[in-house]
């Protein structure tokens, strides 16, 4: 026969082994969300990898434009210089655009792997690598527009 004791030390045994496990499920539960977030983060930066590449597409391709707007706004043909020049740093600004954007990405797949090393072991240090990259893409493309504009024709 059991003793009265040993029903209740049992109990609590068990209430101890359902307490552990509803905590590891929380645990896994709890984990699953920051992993879920931490996707969703990666997936917000390839999204910005990919505007700032189109972005540097449309710049390479920005000196066209801005000769036939030149050509409607003068009535005239531009010249040769002026195109050349127009061109040459729209594209260059482009290929660095597109550059900044691949490699962005590319920052954006090693910081996704590392949080996520990082979430597991329960060690999450932040990281600004690809904010200060997402920062200097912005003050590149605001440099262009204003050293651009002022050295148009048409100001």
């Amino acid at each position: 026969m059991i003793r009265p004791g040993r029903e209740k030390s049992k109990l609590a045994e068990d209430d101890r082994d359902m307490s552990s496990e509803e905590a590891s499920s929380k645990s896994r539960v709890k984990n699953r969300r920051v992993h879920l977030a931490n996707e969703r983060t990666f997936l917000a930066w390839v999204r910005t990898s990919i505007s700032i590449m189109a972005f540097g597409f449309v710049m390479e391709r920005f000196s066209l434009f801005l000769a036939q707007f030149n050509c409607f706004l003068k009535s005239g043909e531009p010249t040769a210089s002026s195109q050349s020049q127009h061109a040459h740093i729209s594209s260059i600004l482009g290929i660095v655009l597109i550059g900044f954007g691949a490699l962005m990405g590319l920052l954006a797949f090693v910081r996704y792997k590392k949080v996520e090393k990082q979430i597991e072991e329960d060690t999450y240090h932040p990281s600004l690598v690809l904010d200060l990259l997402l920062a200097l893409c912005i003050v590149i493309i605001g440099l262009f527009f204003v050293i651009y504009f002022v050295h148009s024709e048409w100001f």
